[in-house]
């Protein structure tokens, strides 16, 4: 399996900490991350895992979803103090990053479950690069699910399928099939072969009109919309049983501060 870890810190120190070289550093000392604002928590965990198979001491942090407030200390640390050095901006900018999506994510769980209590907000595919592993965990760490999490796992058959592999005929699966129509008349035509259907970028007025119907069709059908701004998740969640959406993602990070000391 690959160190995500690994490589995050090998990118920002490829040889030597040419400041802590030029100090002298030697000996202990104790790292702490401290937010300057509220949120929820995600992957300190993980973090805290990577710096214990380095020999660093993992002295307190904050598990998936447990809020916090500014001021508090998300993750802590001792040991040798150079390497806390060398780990210092990498872990501050992963946590920062990952607390927002996971902060951003309950907004909007809130937000929509205040219309429609078993919304599920899911996020989609739509990952940064080489961080996947750890954004889908802090979306759930939020509160959220995961529309999907790769190709290999769920079947979604998109309007660009749907051009290139014309009409579609009879499917079968285990998996649940997803059907993004590129019409009306689509949507009425596979709604009693969907499990769930996905209707991308229509208004909250069109779908309240399709939606009825398309369940008259296929009372088991589970209605998705995607496409949409953060802000109309409470015209939307009434109306549709999932809300696919990667805002959580873009959220802007979370500010933290480090401090280190020597022991």
């Amino acid at each position: 399996m690959i160190d995500f870890f690994e490589f995050y810190f090998y990118e920002d120190c490829p040889y030597q900490d040419e400041s802590a070289e030029l100090l002298g550093l030697e000996g202990r000392g104790k790292l702490r991350i401290i937010s300057r604002e509220n949120g929820t928590c995600a992957c300190a965990s993980d973090l805290a895992e990577y710096y214990e198979r380095k020999n660093l001491k993992a002295l307190n942090f904050l598990r998936d979803g447990e809020p916090f407030k500014s001021g508090d200390t998300i993750f802590e640390a001792e040991g040798d103090l150079k390497l806390l050095f060398k780990f210092w901006r990498v872990s501050q900018t992963f946590l920062s990053l990952m607390c927002a999506i996971a902060t951003k994510t309950a907004s909007m769980v809130s937000s929509g479950r205040k219309a429609n209590p078993d919304l599920i907000i899911a996020t989609s595919r739509k990952t940064h690069p080489g961080s996947r592993i750890f954004e889908l965990k802090a979306v759930r760490a939020g509160g959220g699910d995961i529309h999907r999490n790769s190709l290999s796992d769920s079947i979604q058959i998109s309007q660009n399928h749907l051009d290139v592999a014309g009409k579609l005929g009879k499917l079968r699966s285990m998996k649940k099939i997803e059907i993004e129509p590129r019409t009306k008349e689509e949507a009425f035509k596979y709604a009693r072969i969907s499990d769930i259907m996905l209707l991308d970028h229509l208004s909250p007025e069109e779908v309240q009109e399709l939606g009825p119907e398309l369940k008259k069709l296929n009372p088991k059908l589970e209605l998705a919309v995607g496409g949409i701004k953060a802000s109309k998740i409470p015209e939307y969640a009434p109306l549709v049983d999932i809300i696919v959406i990667s805002a959580p993602y873009y959220a802007n990070p979370l500010d933290f501060t480090t401090k280190i000391e020597r022991i």
